[in-house]
């Protein structure tokens, strides 16, 4: 057997070499360790609706600030028509983070018991309304009459559903009952009611708004009578548990291009209905008149406050109407995140 010898010297220096060449693997060639030893760059994929409800989020994906907030994170979009088509998305793992209603964000927790989703920011208060035929003027003339929502078990459903049993009308899920409900996209919503298929909409904007001024309708109900102050969501954020303890810092982005969207919709109102309408546009295809976002703008509150006082009851509002079981929202709101960039910002934070 053939034994070569080392000195200890050498020994030293050969390690001392590999020590020099372990040090250089992990410096400047590699490209996943983020700056400062935060968490690697990630795809976040985000939902929003083509409404001026989600205005926030249409300009924060047109103007780019959620892009440059985001910084070496991805950003995919995605948009739905209502709350619950976003929400089996989330669950699908085809999404993590959506601007959404109350309702289906509270339907989301609930049916996961408490572990799929977290609130972590408003967006928008008011803008919702039950517009009708002109010929009705109380509730007790809506008996018989076909009526539309955008989703079942979304937000402006539950809120329809549970005005019209303060009013003694009954409703079913399968569209029977004293008022038939019909859930129907938005813009079949507008056609119908143009063509007298439908007798009303309890809807968001900009639809309420192109209800009355294009089809001929008139207010029956502003959803903002029916709250305290005038002050209830209509829209805000929510993030998928896992995605936000995995990405933490990602989700900070997010929220830093959110307050800064907010920022810019409040604070340039013509600018942002532009943008928006051109969003909008790009989306549907169809370009909202400058009256309509005009007209609808006056009745939406841009706000980083997700409003929790009202989430409660809205829950309560579906279980009422049989569209929910048992509403534990314990847990529901984290708003650490949200608390922490608007703090660094200098401006209040907001209690859950």
């Amino acid at each position: 057997m053939f034994v070569r010898s080392y000195s200890t010297r050498t020994l030293l220096s050969a390690l001392a070499l590999l020590l020099v060449m372990v040090a250089g693997a992990c410096g400047d060639d590699d490209t996943t360790a983020a700056p400062g030893g935060e968490e690697e760059a990630t795809t976040l994929r985000l939902g929003y609706f083509p409404n001026l409800t989600h205005a926030t989020a249409i300009a924060g994906v047109k103007k780019g600030i959620f892009k440059a907030a985001l910084g070496r994170d991805e950003l995919e979009v995605s948009t739905f028509n209502a709350g619950p088509a976003a929400v089996e998305a989330l669950f699908s793992d085809a999404l993590d983070a959506t601007y959404i209603g109350p309702n289906p964000a509270i339907n989301a927790f609930v049916k996961s018991k408490g572990e799929a989703v977290r609130i972590i920011s408003g967006a928008t208060s008011g803008g919702a309304a039950l517009v009708v035929k002109p010929n009705i003027t109380d509730a007790e003339q809506l008996k018989g009459k076909r009526i539309a929502s955008p989703q079942l078990g979304g937000t402006q459903d539950v809120a329809l559903r549970h005005w019209l049993s303060e009013q003694g009308l009954k409703t079913q899920v399968t569209g029977g009952g004293d008022v038939s409900i019909l859930p129907q996209e938005n813009a079949q919503t507008l056609e119908t009611f143009k063509l007298g298929e439908i007798d009303g909409a309890w809807v968001p904007e900009p639809w309420a708004t192109r209800l009355r001024l294009e089809g001929g309708g008139t207010v029956l109900v502003d959803e903002k009578s029916l709250w305290p102050e005038g002050r209830f969501v209509t829209t805000h954020l929510i993030v998928r548990t896992e995605f936000l303890e995995k990405h933490p810092a990602t989700v900070r982005r997010l929220l830093q291009g959110q307050i800064e969207a907010n920022e810019f919709v409040n604070g340039d109102a013509a600018g942002a209905q532009k943008l928006v309408n051109d969003g909008i546009e790009k989306i549907t295809t169809k370009r909202l008149k400058d009256e309509v976002i005009q007209e609808a703008w006056k009745s939406l509150e841009f706000t980083n406050d997700p409003v929790a006082s009202s989430l409660a009851t809205s829950a309560k509002h579906a279980q009422k109407v049989g569209l929910l079981e048992d509403p534990d929202l314990d847990g529901i709101y984290d708003l650490t995140l949200l608390n922490e960039v608007l703090k660094s910002a200098g401006q209040k934070e907001i209690a859950p």
